[in-house]
């Protein structure tokens, strides 16, 4: 499969379930309250879809590296306030361990199409799948 636009790609489509659950934990109480947080981590998770799409209008396959590198640093802060989240009872163990396993999902999609991306032939062109190769999941 070619990929056309930046919402062909798998790592995007996930990232971008990552926002909405994002915005509906950060949306309920008592976590809409701590506005400095709230507006942190939300502009967090749009920078991972964010820079996924920038990234792939990107002239070469090592600018678009770069932009999914963004995205993966991101990923990581989002994940990180969660702990913020957590430890201020802003959302429960549930919501944390749903919200970081997405996180987790995300990041592992990012390493593996960066993975591929380092491998693959080097061009103008894009890549013609965004099928993920075999790569190490981060820690949680």
């Amino acid at each position: 499969m070619r990929i056309k636009r930046f919402e062909d790609i798998e790592a995007w489509k996930e990232a971008r379930a990552l926002v909405r659950m994002v915005y509906e934990a950060t949306n309920k109480a008592p976590f809409k309250n701590d506005r400095g947080l709230r507006e942190q981590i939300q502009r967090a998770v749009i920078s991972v879809m964010s820079n996924i799409a920038e990234g792939f209008v990107s002239q070469t396959n090592k600018e678009f590296i770069v932009f999914l590198g963004y995205s993966l640093r991101s990923t990581a802060e989002v994940q990180s306030q969660l702990y913020a989240a957590l430890d201020l009872h802003y959302v429960d163990d549930y919501t944390f361990n749903l919200l970081t396993g997405q996180c987790g999902k995300v990041a592992r999609m990012l390493q593996g199409f960066i993975h591929y991306l380092k491998i693959s032939k080097p061009s103008t062109n894009k890549p013609s799948t965004n099928k993920p190769v075999n790569h190490q999941p981060i820690n949680q």
